[in-house]
C-alpha cells in the first residue's frame, strides 16, 4: 500500500511542474505509449513488475478521448521465480478531460474496459511440471490523469488507474486454499501522445463582401452634387450648377420682356417670361442673382441710363411679389447703353435695327 501512495503523490508533483498553455480541440489520430509500474494484488502472490503499453486513439469531441490500448507485465511469483507469471490485454479506454485555457496540464477521468490473457505455470507431481495455464477473461479499469496540450507537437500523460481483473481460474490462490474471483491491480504509468498528421489549421472567416457605397458617398461628374441628388450626371467642369446637379445659365436672359416707348411698365407678353424667370429663382433657392437693365444707344447716356434703372425696377419688383426673396437679388442696377452684346451700327456707320433689338434686354445675371 506504501507504494501505491508514493507513486501517486509522484504523478501529483509531476502535473505542477509544468507551464501553461491552452488546449484547443484537435481531431487528429494519435498514437499512445506509456510505461509504468504494476502494484499486484497481494492475493496474486507475484511480486509487483513494470509494464508498458501501446495504443491508438483520438479525441471525440473537445473534452473526450477515444483510445485502444495494449498492455503487457511480466511479475514473478513471491515465492518461486523460477515459476513463469505474465498477463497482456486490449481494452478501450475513455477519457474525460477538463481543460481550461491557459493551463498546461490539464486532468481527467478514466472509464475502461478490456480483455486480459494470463500464462502461468505451476507445479504439478510428474515429470512434466511446471504446467501451464492459459485464460483469458474481462477487466474493467477507472483512474485519473494529467495530460499536456498538443501546441508542443508532443502530449505527456501521468495516469493513475485500478485495474479489476476477473481471473477466477489462478491455479497458485487455489493451491494456496485462497481461490479469488478477481484481482484488483494500480497501475502508474507516463506515457506520450503523439497526434498523426499536421496540426488542423482554423478556418479562415472569408472576407466580408466589399459594401457598394451609397449613391449618397458618389459623386461621379465631380460637381459638388451626390449622385442620389444629381438629376443631371453628366455636367461639365466650368459649369454653373444647381442643388440639383444640373447646370444653370450663369445670366438668365429675359429678352422679350419689352416695354412701351419712354415706359417702365410691364406689359402682358413679358408677364409670362418673368413668370418663368421666377420659376426657375424658385427652384434653385440657393441662387443669387443681379437685375440688371440695358438700353441699345439711341438718345444720351444720360436718357438710357435712367431707362434701364426704372426698368430693371419693373423687373425686381415683379419677382419680389411672386415669391423671390429681395435677399436673393442684386440691384435692381441700370446700365444703360454701356454694356452691348450686340452692335448698334453696321461697319460703314449705318443703323444696325437688329443688333440695337438685341441690346435692349434685361438680364438675371448670377452671383454664386
Amino acid at each position: 500500500m506504501n507504494k501505491k501512495i508514493l507513486t501517486a503523490a509522484l504523478l501529483g508533483g509531476l502535473a505542477f511542474a509544468q507551464a501553461a498553455s491552452a488546449q484547443e480541440f484537435d481531431d487528429r489520430w494519435y498514437l499512445t505509449g506509456a510505461a509504468g509500474f504494476n502494484f499486484q494484488d497481494n492475493d496474486r502472490g507475484t511480486n509487483d513488475a513494470p509494464f508498458a503499453t501501446l495504443g491508438l486513439g483520438k479525441f471525440i469531441s473537445p473534452n473526450w478521448s477515444l483510445d485502444g490500448e495494449l498492455n503487457y507485465q511480466n511479475p514473478n511469483f513471491d515465492n518461486n521465480q523460477d515459476l513463469n507469471w505474465s498477463q497482456y490485454g486490449v481494452s478501450l479506454d475513455l477519457r474525460r478531460h477538463f481543460i481550461q485555457d491557459g493551463r498546461g496540464w490539464n486532468p481527467y477521468l478514466l472509464a475502461g474496459l478490456g480483455y486480459q490473457k494470463s500464462e502461468e505455470e505451476y507445479v504439478i507431481n510428474s515429470v512434466d511440471s511446471p504446467a501451464q495455464r492459459k485464460d483469458g477473461n474481462l477487466a474493467a479499469k477507472v483512474g485519473v490523469g494529467l495530460q499536456t496540450t498538443f501546441e508542443k507537437r508532443v502530449a505527456v500523460r501521468a495516469e493513475l488507474a485500478y485495474r479489476a481483473d476477473f481471473d477466477d481460474q489462478s491455479v497458485a490462490t487455489a493451491a494456496a486454499g485462497d481461490q479469488q474471483d478477481w484481482f484488483g491491480d494500480v497501475l502508474a504509468s507516463v506515457g506520450v501522445v503523439i497526434p498523426l498528421g499536421p496540426a488542423p489549421v482554423a478556418a479562415v472567416a472569408p472576407a466580408p463582401a466589399p459594401v457598394a457605397p451609397s449613391c449618397a458617398d458618389l459623386d461621379d461628374d465631380g460637381d459638388g452634387v451626390n449622385n442620389c441628388d444629381d438629376k443631371c450626371p453628366t455636367s461639365q467642369p466650368g459649369q454653373t450648377i444647381g442643388p440639383d446637379g444640373c447646370p444653370v445659365p450663369v445670366s438668365i436672359d429675359l429678352k422679350g420682356v419689352n416695354f412701351d416707348f419712354d415706359k417702365a411698365t410691364l406689359r402682358p407678353d413679358a408677364v409670362a417670361i418673368l413668370g418663368e424667370a421666377a420659376e426657375i429663382l424658385k427652384r434653385y433657392p440657393d441662387l443669387r442673382v443681379e437685375v440688371a437693365g440695358h438700353t441699345d444707344s439711341k438718345g444720351t447716356d444720360a436718357y438710357n441710363q435712367k431707362l434701364s434703372e426704372r426698368r430693371a425696377a419693373a423687373v425686381y419688383d415683379y419677382l419680389k411679389d411672386n415669391g423671390v426673396d429681395t435677399s436673393r437679388m442684386v440691384g435692381p442696377i441700370g446700365y444703360g447703353e454701356s454694356r452691348p452684346i450686340a452692335p448698334n451700327t453696321n461697319p460703314d456707320g449705318s443703323d444696325n435695327p437688329e443688333g440695337r433689338a438685341k441690346n435692349r434686354r434685361t438680364e438675371l445675371n448670377v452671383q454664386n
